[in-house]
Formats: C-alpha cells, sequence, structure tokens
C-alpha cells in the first residue's frame, strides 16, 4: 500500500509563494511518474504537473512559467509562483506506476486570497 503524504499548503496573498511537498512511502514498485493535481468545488480535478523518473515533465497551460516542479525517487515538490486566486483549490498528490498503477494523496488546502 503505497502512502503519499502532502505538506505546505496554506493561505498566501496574490503574487506570493508556496511550497508543495508529497513523500512517498510504502510502495514496492518505483512511482514512474509523480506529480500533483488540483480540484475545486463543482470541478474535476485537473492536472496540475507532473514529473517522470527520467524528469520529464508536464505542466497545465495555466501554470506554466509560474509552476516548477521537480523530485527524487519517492519525494515530489511544487514550486508555486505568482499566485493568484484562480490557483485555489484542494493539491492533491499523484503516485504512478510504470503499468498504471495508481495512489493518491489526502489533499492539501491552498488558498489565494488578500
Amino acid at each position: 500500500q503505497v502512502r503519499l503524504v502532502e505538506s505546505g499548503g496554506g493561505l498566501v496573498q496574490p503574487g506570493g509563494s508556496l511550497t508543495l511537498s508529497c513523500a512517498a512511502s510504502g510502495s514496492i514498485y518505483r512511482l514512474v511518474h509523480m506529480g500533483w493535481y488540483r480540484q475545486v468545488p463543482g470541478k474535476q480535478r485537473e492536472l496540475v504537473a507532473t514529473m517522470t523518473l527520467n524528469f520529464n515533465s508536464v505542466y497545465a497551460d495555466s501554470v506554466k512559467g509560474r509552476f516548477t516542479i521537480s523530485r527524487d525517487e519517492d519525494t515530489v515538490w511544487l514550486q508555486m509562483n505568482s499566485l493568484n486566486p484562480e490557483d485555489t483549490g484542494v493539491y492533491y498528490c499523484n503516485g504512478r506506476t510504470g503499468f498504471g498503477l495508481e495512489s493518491w494523496g489526502q489533499g492539501t488546502q491552498v488558498t489565494v486570497s488578500f
């Protein structure tokens, strides 16, 4: 059973920065993909950024140039700069093995507001 534990969410003013982190434990398979999704009430969970073990990354268009994803074997980080209210939501860590076995963290709230 893979356990993903997120930290780093909180309240930040527009234009500010936050860094999220997610540590994985308990996996007997390598998490080829690790990344972040976010969800707001009434909407589907959407991809924010993801990175493979060989450091290939994918970003949502809305965060390109502002967010940076990084990782090592079992931890993934999301550096978020120039935050705006549209970035508000619950951010979920995601880990996926090479054959598609997927795990999710419990989520961490990010609120961008004055």
